[in-house]
């Protein structure tokens, strides 16, 4: 439960955040390149998809995809083959992911835009309004997509790890950080968010959950939780959501970019004083 008087200083944090002061350092620049919602969509996806590790090392790979694919993602992939342009992309990799899982990724997408027209309709064939959350839907689309043919790219139809690596699933535990992060830019028509997707209400999103939000979320109160899952991110929104019914991610970036730019470390120190929710961590 969040401390009484928290709400008015989160709301006094998040009406004074330089949104566009910290765009450039974070992964929903690159889908802001854009102006066609269906480019904006793949963009964006893409983009959330390498969203892991240090953003001066996975921005630049998913920058050369888009690069890559020219003026339209969404064309690119709609008419994506193996055959003709894998070797555009030969050489990108990622920590994880070796670049055959990238080319399977691509591949996947493609499939998904013959099949569904829009990754948006992909989940939204799933979603249902009495849902809690988007968790069930979330996982129907994980699930679809992982139901492609892989064997164009592996030679046999195969899902290895760098290739399972984009694809995490609320069913199988995960805080699905990089999907929640997606739909969040998707469904938030607020702030530096695209809001492009119409079905969802803001308050069914469940925050992307990464290390800085944890250490935030524990030290304000948000969940008692120490296990980074898919249980502690729909915890942490909902003690979101008691601050603001509507919109709980509202927070979630200023949040996230208060622990990346090294203000909050999780842990009680000397100059833990110049934090802005210093008066109330709950933290000992």
């Amino acid at each position: 439960m969040p401390a009484p008087g928290l709400r008015s200083i989160l709301d006094r944090f998040y009406r004074t955040y330089d949104f566009r002061e910290r765009l450039l350092l974070d992964p929903i620049e690159l889908p802001h390149r854009y102006r066609d919602p269906r480019d904006i969509e793949i963009a964006a996806f893409l983009a959330s998809s390498f969203a892991y590790g240090k953003v001066g090392l996975f921005k630049p790979v998913a920058a050369k995809i888009l690069f890559t694919m020219g003026k339209s993602p969404h064309d690119f992939l709609l008419h994506f083959s193996i055959a003709r342009h894998a070797r555009l992309f030969d050489g990108i990799r990622y920590r994880f992911n070796r670049n055959e899982d990238i080319l399977c990724l691509l591949f996947i997408l493609h499939a998904t835009l013959k099949r569904e027209r829009s990754l948006e309709l992909s989940l939204m064939k799933h979603y249902q309004d009495r849902d809690e959350n988007t968790g069930n839907a979330l996982a129907a689309m994980i699930s679809g997509f992982l139901s492609v043919n892989t064997e164009k790219v592996y030679g046999r139809n195969v899902r290895p790890a760098g290739l399972l690596q984009f694809f995490p699933s609320p069913a199988r535990g995960s805080t699905c950080k990089r999907q929640n992060l997606f739909l969040r830019w998707m469904v938030r028509d607020r702030d530096i968010d695209f809001g492009i997707w119409k079905g969802i209400p803001k308050n069914k999103l469940v925050i992307p959950l990464d290390t800085h939000i944890m250490k935030i979320s524990q030290c304000l109160g948000f969940t008692k939780r120490t296990s980074a899952d898919w249980k502690t991110a729909v915890e942490i929104t909902e003690s979101l959501r008691k601050l603001d019914p509507e919109d709980p991610l509202k927070y979630d970036f200023a949040l996230c970019h208060h622990g990346i730019s090294g203000l909050c470390k999780g842990i009680r120190r000397e100059d833990c004083r110049e934090c802005a929710f210093h008066e109330h961590r709950t933290l000992g």
